[in-house]
């Protein structure tokens, strides 16, 4: 027998008719021989009804309070799939965070996991029982409900299946795994049969919506394996772990990722001394403005123009703040522009194979896409680009790399 920690989101639990889906898919495990340990989420939609509940009542509600509210959405799908699992003879038990004990600080609202006491979860496993816990929410040191954020039932199921040292952690979702880029944008997308932790955390961070940030990390800090798979489905789903497919020839990439969410602000005419970059960025982080892609160009006249990306939706302040920036400093002016897109190409392979930023730039000239920025690391370069041309530039690169051939087995002759 093995241990299986499954995780199934909103939309997976949506109805009464899913719930006894994913019941009859958990059965099954069960019946299989495998322990299993569930992790769900509020019923579709809920959690957006209890937030807007929250602010019918106050216009910033208490963190304390809000985290308190939205947790009740867990806890309702826990208590029914644990009902409808009994109700097929699988002997099952409901769990919400504070109950497994789920410690984490007291960040409300953001909580990170400090630790997670296993030892009920492995009596009740030990006497038979599928446990079914409610993700998104823990408790801190004072007892207080805490929730990690959202998208953190999947942070939930991957921080149990490390404590319980369970074999996998399977997230199941409305799509059937990790292609190579979206779909929607490109026919002939592939799924991936497997990933590595570093690529899938970079597609993450890029625009890819299929697993949370903060899950792919935990996983790939404790070595957790995490299977993508459809909610209702059958298939392989895509495997992401620490390991290269040592039976495969390494592809150069393995995606195109990318992200609308943009903007670029730029302060020209600063002075070229010491010193200049923090006093332009040190008031953007104390904003709690995140910033991307920097490119700083010096100017004949020792002045120099600085460049840097945040989210779109961080605009607005943080032109507000580089337009005070500028007036210390006597900058010449600030731009800003929010029709930007980010494309990046992802994939181990870069690490062993030349040319990789050659290709792209060719690619992209090819289909007359002007590069305004790029910004690379040891497994991703990404480029700044106008966002009318995002989708042509994922196509082109797409087919530019092959991404829609199958790697070519090493061990096929």
């Amino acid at each position: 027998m093995s241990l299986i920690v499954q995780k199934f989101g909103g939309t997976s639990v949506g109805s009464i008719e899913r719930i006894e889906q994913v019941a009859d898919k958990v059965a099954g495990f069960r019946q299989n021989g495998h322990d299993v340990v569930v992790v769900v989420s509020a019923m579709s939609g809920e959690t957006n009804r209890l937030i807007a509940l929250a602010h019918e009542i106050q216009e910033r509600p208490v963190p304390r309070e809000m985290d308190v509210l939205v947790s009740t959405g867990e806890q309702v799908t826990t208590a029914l799939l644990a009902m409808a699992l009994n109700k097929r003879g699988v002997k099952a038990k409901s769990y919400n965070g504070s109950q497994v004990r789920i410690l984490t600080d007291d960040a409300h609202t953001k909580a990170r996991i400090k630790e997670i006491d296993d030892q009920r979860l492995h009596a009740d496993l030990n006497e038979g029982y599928t446990i079914v816990v409610a993700g998104f929410q823990g408790v801190d040191e004072k007892g207080n409900i805490t929730t990690l954020g959202r998208g953190g039932s999947d942070t939930t199921a991957v921080a149990l299946a490390a404590a319980l040292k369970a074999e996998e952690c399977q997230i199941y979702t409305d799509v059937d795994g990790v292609y190579t880029t979206d779909p929607r944008v490109v026919d002939g997308a592939r799924r991936l049969s497997r990933i590595t932790f570093e690529e899938m955390l970079e597609m993450a961070s890029m625009g890819s919506k299929v697993l949370q940030i903060r899950a792919v990390e935990f996983a790939g800090k404790y070595n957790v394996p995490v299977r993508v798979l459809h909610s209702f489905q059958d298939g392989p789903g895509t495997l992401i772990s620490m390991e290269e497919n040592s039976e495969m020839e390494t592809p150069t990439i393995a995606g195109i990722a990318f992200n609308r969410d943009e903007a670029k602000l730029t302060i020209a005419g600063v002075p070229d001394m010491p010193g200049i970059a923090h006093h332009i960025l040190g008031p953007i982080g104390d904003a709690n403005i995140e910033v991307d892609v920097i490119v700083q160009n010096v100017s004949h006249d020792n002045t120099t123009d600085f460049t840097f990306t945040v989210g779109r939706n961080d605009l607005p302040r943080a032109q507000e703040v580089l337009e005070k920036v500028a007036k210390e400093i006597n900058a010449r002016e600030v731009e800003s522009d929010s029709k930007i897109a980010k494309v990046s190409v992802v994939g181990v392979g870069m690490r062993s194979h030349a040319g990789v930023a050659s290709q792209m730039f060719k690619a992209l000239a090819e289909v007359g896409i002007n590069i305004q920025m790029i910004t690379t690391s040891e497994i991703k370069i990404s480029v700044i680009i106008e966002e009318k041309f995002l989708e042509l530039a994922v196509r082109s690169l797409h087919s530019s790399f092959e991404l829609d051939k199958e790697p070519v087995n090493e061990n096929a002759a």
